[in-house]
């Protein structure tokens, strides 16, 4: 069964599904992405499709905005490259940020496209989640949520290295 096949607003099964469920929420994305997750290392956010769609994104006419809260971001740091060179290239539209330790209770992971696309991840570590397509009820919910772990992030990620 393909993510196509799908209906949305319900749960479903499997990390290629879920890949491909964030897929479809990010391509529908007309000028802000946020996206939460525990560290990338699950939903194919190291995959040349998922740098394509970003890319796609962020190198839209229409003024548009991607930001990234992380638990942990050293799996973006060190295995994803392309979403790295995003952010190098991308740094005036794209933002990538770590939460604070208060914030590394959260055990779900979701994408909200335009508050009106979504798709969570009910847990870091079981493959079940739900996409809702043009769902600005349950897009609101998470945006507040979001803003809430914003506000708990302590370090933002920048794509240039410091150091002596």
């Amino acid at each position: 069964m393909s993510i196509s096949e799908l209906i949305s607003n319900q749960v479903v099964l499997g990390e290629r599904n879920y890949e491909e469920a964030i897929n479809l929420v990010i391509a529908r994305a007309e000028t802000e992405l946020l996206i939460f997750d525990a560290d990338f290392c699950r939903g194919g956010y190291n995959s040349a499709k998922r740098f394509e769609l970003l890319k796609a994104f962020l190198s839209k006419t229409t003024p548009n905005k991607l930001t990234i809260v992380l638990l942990d971001a050293d799996y973006f740091n060190q295995y994803c490259p392309r979403l790295f060179n995003l952010l190098e290239n991308y740094s005036h539209l794209m933002s990538v940020y770590k939460t604070n330790q208060a914030a590394k209770i959260a055990q779900d992971c979701f994408v909200i496209a335009d508050k009106r696309h979504v798709i969570r991840r009910f847990n870091k570590d079981q493959a079940r989640f739900k996409f809702m397509l043009d769902d600005e009820v349950a897009a609101n919910q998470l945006n507040m949520r979001f803003n809430e772990l914003l506000q708990e992030t302590t370090e933002k990620i920048s794509h240039q290295q410091l150091g002596l």
